[in-house]
């Protein structure tokens, strides 16, 4: 990594194991993710352990979905000589600060964190009753603080979890003595993407547009995507800015598009279809020098693993440093005074 980032504020932030990723990820946090590369000192994390809290009974695929979200990454321009990527369960460190957090978090911190009951009420299909499901905030705050990050991008949804994460390293520092900083939530502008069928874009709703789509898959996604209710006929006057077709406009078109879907939509000038398949161009307009970049690590899959491996080598050093600050201020370090040629704590008795 370039030395120079080393001075700026650095910032950890993940996603989930959950395989290929869609243009709500893109917008919500990716795309923003490469933009803060020329800014801050960035750890990026495939969060493979966190995709077990809800995906425990079935671990056949974590392997193969990490690769691919590590793929969209590289491919949508998160940069390896300019970041730390790597992937969560590569790098011990993460499961022993949870512990250790673990055993100061109050059940009732974690019980009142608004995504839990949340989950718990929307997922019906799965049982959340376990341990990992109520304390993955614990995980997520040990994944922050291993790098003692200074600041978490995040959307207003995820807050109360920064908010947790700082309440978890001021318990700790006023135990132990300040070894955490108390990292703060940068909040990301969060444009509104939706699906194919209007609600928010999401694989459980099977209603996404990947990345990875090629161009003919792209045109017939939003050829059955709906418009404006008000459009029943094709000469009824439409309104963009309630029209999700509009929306993904506002967000992937120029303003010269943006300028004719105002204009043809209002007045009936033009069709669904034809404003359907403008917004069709500016994303495959977008999406074709990614699938490009992609293709270039899918070709060598040896690149790949090497920028993985040095990413990891990169996050357990930082990890490393801060678990021996751990340690020594819980009076729990790993050294031992004394006889500097043996670490044994109970050597073998000899007659």
């Amino acid at each position: 990594m370039n030395a120079s980032l080393k001075n700026r504020k650095r910032v950890l932030s993940g996603m989930r194991s959950t395989g290929k990723l869609h243009l709500g990820n893109y917008v919500g946090a990716l795309q923003n993710w490469v933009r803060m590369q020329d800014e801050y000192e960035c750890f990026f994390m495939v969060a493979d352990w966190h995709a077990l809290t809800t995906d425990y009974a079935d671990t056949s695929k974590i392997k193969e979905n990490s690769m691919e979200v590590l793929l969209d990454w590289l491919a949508a321009g998160i940069d390896p000589e300019r970041s730390v990527v790597f992937i969560q369960s590569h790098v011990p460190a993460h499961a022993e600060l949870h512990l250790l957090f673990s055993m100061i978090t109050p059940l009732g911190w974690l019980e009142r964190v608004p995504t839990y009951k949340e989950q718990r009420d929307n997922i019906k299909d799965k049982d959340l009753g376990m341990y990992g499901f109520l304390g993955y905030p614990v995980l997520q705050a040990a994944d922050i603080l291993i790098y003692k990050g200074n600041a978490v991008p995040v959307g207003e949804d995820q807050v109360a979890h920064v908010e947790l994460t700082r309440e978890i390293a001021r318990r700790f520092n006023g135990f132990y003595g300040d070894v955490f900083p108390e990292p703060q939530a940068l909040l990301t502008p969060a444009a509104k993407l939706p699906g194919t069928d209007g609600r928010k874009m999401s694989k459980s709703y099977g209603n996404t547009v990947l990345l990875t789509d090629p161009e003919a898959v792209v045109r017939q996604k939003l050829k059955t995507m709906v418009t404006d209710p008000a459009r029943v006929r094709r000469s009824d006057p439409g309104n963009p800015d309630v029209c999700p077709v509009g929306d993904l406009h506002k967000i992937f078109s120029t303003k010269e598009t943006m300028a004719k879907v105002n204009e043809g939509c209002r007045s009936a000038g033009i069709g669904c279809i034809e404003c359907k398949g403008w917004a069709a161009d500016a994303l495959v307009q977008m999406l074709n020098p990614m699938q490009e970049r992609r293709r270039k690590f899918e070709e060598n899959p040896r690149l790949t693993r090497d920028i993985l491996e040095a990413g990891q080598q990169r996050a357990r050093e930082a990890a490393g440093e801060t678990m021996d600050d751990v340690r020594d201020a819980m009076g729990m370090s790993l050294k031992f005074e004394g006889n500097t040629q043996s670490q044994n704590p109970h050597p073998t008795k000899t007659a």
